[in-house]
């Protein structure tokens, strides 16, 4: 979140310009994206600002690296990087304009020109693997080399996504992916999402892009708060401690009843990504007495992670998103029942877990075969090689109408925070 700043000075141009670049990025560009990262970079390290002649996102600097393809004008970019973090568009015909980045700083004044305005989707080849990148990696030279997308978008397409259904990648943060066809989206800019792109996920298909800043990283937090005290044990003992704290506070937090009194928490302890990003918004905890337990902290955790991916849920619903079904891939997904079975209840929808471990690497293979010409379409590709789910965490109607209470209660949190 260090480019803040930056982020706050392109919306705020943004807005005030003939065409308003963030429209396909939820209205809001984010400090964790592409321009202003760059810009921040630029104004802060002379090093790198006398000698930058171009800017790269890392999935396109693996495939140009790949295929020996280093002229930045000429690299394939990748449609999903550019269009969820670059404000690429094709309706305004590509990246801004070279007179924003200008009025934004001069420092990025030329940088836009040596960016190609065309991008390509995750199915398309980038190039040829090289001779001397066969041998590194033990491959055959000359293999196909298939477009980068991101990785949450790759993983979305190795867990089996399909129109109207939701993958909710969960580890440390969360990302929400979400395919709509363009009958369904139409000429429709959904605000307060981190963007939505013609071919980011599928091509032909409308990718929707939300998520949280924060989600595993919160219950890490508290981890981190309650062994404090182990700094003062021998190493060996210390490290013993240390990994079963999590664990029994999932153990005792999923013992504890739910009652409409519970602490309740905002999840927002890293900013707030979706709805309608803000990296200032801190996290709160409401209801703490003497008698409160590390076990019932960590439970509100649990929760606030939960009302925050329900508040998403909510938002694309209310602007016509339709979701029939939601996919949860990710670390968290296959390691806590209680939180994947608290997710369920408070959003109210079951959740089908994907067996796929390494889901965004599946999904990557699966982009490569199309681009090597065994698949006509992803989605052929994905019903070959996918690989099924596990789990069904199907919600417990007897905890909806408490949760509805505790969810209110979060909702009036957050309201308080923002004030």
């Amino acid at each position: 979140h260090t480019s803040i700043r930056e982020a706050d000075e392109i919306n705020a141009l943004a807005r005030s310009w003939e065409i308003d670049f963030t429209s396909r990025s939820g209205g809001v560009y984010s400090s964790e994206w592409f321009w202003a990262k760059a810009l921040h970079i630029l104004r802060k390290n002379e090093g790198v600002r006398e000698k930058a002649y171009s800017i790269i996102e890392h999935c396109d600097w693996m495939t140009a690296l790949l295929t020996g393809n280093l002229q930045p004008e000429q690299v394939k970019r990748s449609r999903c990087a550019a269009g969820h973090k670059g404000m690429w568009a094709e309706e305004w015909g590509g990246y801004p304009s070279r007179a924003f980045f200008s009025a934004l700083d001069p420092l990025l004044d030329g940088f836009v020109g040596r960016l190609s305005a065309t991008t390509y989707t995750g199915n398309l080849s980038a190039g040829k693997l090289t001779e001397e990148w066969s041998l590194r990696l033990g491959l055959p030279q000359g293999i196909e080399v298939a477009v980068g997308i991101l990785d949450a978008h790759a993983g979305a397409i190795g867990a089996g996504i399909t129109v109207h259904s939701m993958v909710k990648i969960v580890g440390t943060s969360t990302c929400d992916i979400v395919v709509s066809s363009k009958e369904d989206i139409a000429e429709k800019l959904i605000p307060g999402i981190s963007g939505q792109v013609d071919g980011s996920v599928i091509p032909g298909l409308i990718g929707l892009e939300a998520g949280q800043s924060a989600f595993g990283d919160l219950y890490a937090w508290w981890k981190e708060v309650l062994s404090w005290s182990l700094k003062l044990l021998p190493e060996e003992q210390k490290a013993a401690i240390s990994g079963q704290i999590l664990s029994q506070l999932n153990e005792e937090a999923e013992k504890l009843p739910v009652t409409e009194s519970d602490l309740v928490a905002s999840d927002w302890f890293n900013g707030r990504r979706t709805p309608f990003g803000d990296p200032t918004l801190k996290g709160a905890i409401t209801g703490l007495t003497l008698a409160t337990t590390p076990a019932q902290i960590f439970k509100s955790l649990v929760e606030a992670t939960a009302f925050g991916s329900r508040a998403i849920m909510e938002h694309l619903e209310e602007e016509g998103v339709q979701m029939n079904e939601m996919i949860g891939v990710g670390g968290i997904s296959l390691k806590s029942p209680y939180v994947m079975q608290t997710l369920s209840d408070i959003l109210g929808v079951p959740i089908k877990i994907a067996v796929a471990q390494q889901a965004a690497a599946l999904g990557a293979a699966m982009c490569a075969a199309v681009a090597a010409g065994l698949f006509d379409r992803v989605e052929d590709a994905q019903e070959s090689l996918g690989q099924g789910y596990d789990k069904v965490y199907v919600p417990r109607t007897e905890y909806r109408e408490r949760y509805n209470i505790l969810y209110d209660t979060y909702r009036k949190l957050g309201n308080f925070l923002h004030t």
